[in-house]
């Protein structure tokens, strides 16, 4: 039996990406725990339109007489028990595997996707057994949007087509949906279409979600395994004859190596990360890059990809996908800002963020820093930045100004325009509406770092300007912002009173290029942060002694979605805190953050392997919740472990 159990096995996932979007997802159970998950989720128009194309493929191997299920389903009569008996090791190297020990064979199953295609490989290597073993693949079927659910119906097409000796199987469930191949070399195909009905997905239950569906399959594979020789089964919605597996497997696995490095049997923090930061640089349609905010569910968000860019590219190396990834973005800018959202193919950017467009400047100052382009910087992404400076003097959307004071304001009845932005209903949960005070370090930054790039690029006049703006600000940041009372400074200074709820956003007057403290108060601010935010996977969103604050983000989407920023901990802002901290103790706070990082990197094999959620408990033992792999959770934490 094996030692995590079913329980233990259906909670740890595994991700797999190809960089259009589209990815392949599920647990080390190999029973589905969530709507997302899928051998093949195709992203028809990148990185939208998300397709479940296949949902699982169920194994079982047969072993001279005896037949072993090593696929796991949960449905509403009992409790799955292959994965217990089968599974005997599990992980991620350069890619997911599994092992399955049964009948004196042993199988190793590694998934992989293709780069730049919506195709899945699956290789699987019997590492000793008999010579009578026998693999038999059923592929379930749920062609769908990866939000919905499927239930039988009359429309889905029973026909098929197998091409007995490419063992090629060419589906078209649905008239109007993608075109599916299965190709499993070497085998036969034993047709027997049926609805199979209500699996169960725990984790949509546990959300407060429909969690039932049906799945067709068209029949199994079967094919024989030797010893020594791989088997490489392909899923895709991009070929229609035979390919290599085995080629395929090897560029993918050079194409890796070539990013990340040699394999390690012990690899280090920063080389999980490393590879766990591939997994979000994405294209849009033609453009070539984009940053997918996190997986399962969510696109590419103009905040996200401004502060994950710092990590996943400009840390690593990855300078042109930096470059490609500001081009794009700042051909989306309108009216000063950056989109806050970019959604389904065909529709509309949206403009609702008032930081997106501030985070803008702090991405081009780091690729100015490490680039070595001045040419972009200076003829591409300076004249952005100043027209966006000019918009938020004179005002933009959504009542974005530049007050009297010099202070940046922005909000109306209704909106949520910073990154604390969960809304229930017409609830704005943290509705921060008239001077939020990251916005504020933020507008600080982009004035300070426009001055300092027109003095680079000889722009004297421009620069002084900006530069008395710059002075103005931190002598009103100061005076307005600073809580003497409670040692730290105010969340949001409002129409009638200032907010002095304790919550992390004053982490970024340390954190970003430019402080606006220093000396005692530095050192006050960050000691409020760690006394009432820090735990060992991230900063709380709000202080325990709040009457309001939430200590699990759990039940129906309400009662989440108010929890989101009520006490929530979000593991991105652990890159902020290490940045404040380095700043204010040098050498003994670069010794801090060492030990910061030794104790996150255990979640690494817990949740998502190999990558890091989007947010936690704010009480031990801080389960991992929200998306099970996160961009700027990932890119914080790896470009302040690249930096130290």
């Amino acid at each position: 039996m094996s030692r995590w159990g079913f329980d233990g096995l259906l909670g740890l996932e595994w991700l797999e990406t190809n960089g259009l979007g589209g990815y392949a997802s599920g647990t080390y159970s190999g029973a589905n725990s969530r709507r997302y998950h899928g051998i093949l989720v195709a992203a028809l128009h990148p990185p939208v339109d998300r397709q479940v194309v296949l949902s699982k493929l169920d194994e079982s191997l047969r072993v001279g007489q005896a037949r072993y299920a090593l696929a796991d389903n949960c449905f509403p009569d009992g409790v799955p028990k292959n994965a217990e008996n089968s599974v005997s090791d599990f992980g991620r190297d350069l890619f997911p595997f599994v092992e399955f020990s049964v009948g004196g064979a042993r199988l190793r199953k590694s998934v992989a996707l293709v780069h730049g295609e919506n195709t899945t490989l699956l290789r699987y290597e019997l590492l000793s057994g008999p010579d009578n073993v026998i693999l038999e693949l059923k592929p379930f079927l749920a062609p769908r949007g990866m939000h919905d659910l499927g239930h039988a119906n009359a429309a889905l097409r029973w026909d098929f087509d197998f091409d007995v000796d490419q063992g090629l199987l060419r589906l078209q469930p649905y008239d109007s949906g993608p075109k599916v191949f299965v190709q499993v070399p070497g085998s036969a195909f034993l047709g027997a279409p049926a609805w199979y009905y209500r699996f169960q997905y725990r984790r949509e239950l546990e959300r407060g979600l429909d969690f039932e569906e049906d799945l067709f399959t068209y029949g199994r594979f079967e094919t024989a395994l030797c010893v020594g020789l791989p088997l490489f089964v392909l899923v895709s919605t991009d070929f229609t004859k035979a390919r290599d597996g085995g080629i395929l497997w090897d560029t993918e696995v050079k194409r890796r190596l070539d990013l990340f490095g040699p394999r390690n049997d012990h690899p280090t923090l920063r080389t999980r990360l490393r590879q766990a930061a591939d997994q979000f640089l994405v294209r849009r349609g033609t453009d070539p890059g984009t940053v997918i905010a996190g997986y399962p569910w969510f696109e590419d968000w103009g905040r996200d990809t401004m502060i994950s860019l710092r990590g996943l590219c400009l840390s690593t190396g990855r300078f042109e996908e930096a470059r490609n990834i500001l081009s794009a973005f700042l051909g989306l800018m309108d009216q000063g800002m950056l989109p806050n959202r970019c959604t389904e193919a065909g529709t509309a950017p949206q403009y609702n963020s008032v930081d997106a467009t501030l985070w803008l400047f702090v991405a081009v100052h780091d690729y100015f820093k490490k680039a070595a382009d001045t040419g972009f910087v200076f003829r591409t992404c300076l004249p952005a930045l100043l027209d966006s400076l000019a918009w938020h003097r004179r005002g933009t959307r959504f009542g974005i100004h530049v007050a009297e004071d010099g202070l940046l304001s922005a909000g109306e009845a209704g909106l949520q325009l910073t990154w604390m932005d969960a809304k229930v209903g017409d609830l704005v949960v943290t509705p921060r509406q008239g001077k939020p005070v990251e916005v504020n370090a933020l507008w600080y930054n982009a004035l300070r770092i426009t001055e300092e790039l027109c003095r680079a690029a000889g722009q004297v006049e421009q620069a002084q300007t900006v530069a008395g703006e710059a002075d103005a600000l931190r002598l009103a940041f100061e005076k307005s912002f600073w809580n003497e009372a409670s040692g730290c400074c105010y969340d949001v200074l409002g129409a009638d009173a200032p907010d002095a709820s304790i919550r992390p956003n004053q982490i970024f007057c340390l954190s970003l290029p430019y402080a606006l403290f220093e000396g005692e108060k530095a050192s006050l601010l960050l000691q409020s942060v760690t006394d009432e935010l820090l735990t060992p996977r991230g900063l709380r969103s709000l202080s325990p002694r709040d009457a309001r604050y939430a200590a699990r983000y759990e039940g129906s989407v309400a009662k989440r979605d108010g929890a989101y920023h009520q006490g929530t901990v979000w593991a991105w802002l652990l890159g902020p805190y290490i940045d404040a901290l380095v700043r204010v103790e040098g050498e003994a706070g670069k010794r801090k953050a060492r030990e910061i990082l030794a104790s996150f990197e255990p979640h690494l094999d817990e949740a998502c392997v190999g990558t890091v959620s989007e947010i936690f408990d704010a009480e031990a033992p801080h389960t991992p919740r929200g998306c099970y792999a996160q961009a700027w959770s990932v890119a914080e934490l790896l470009r302040v472990g690249l930096d130290l």
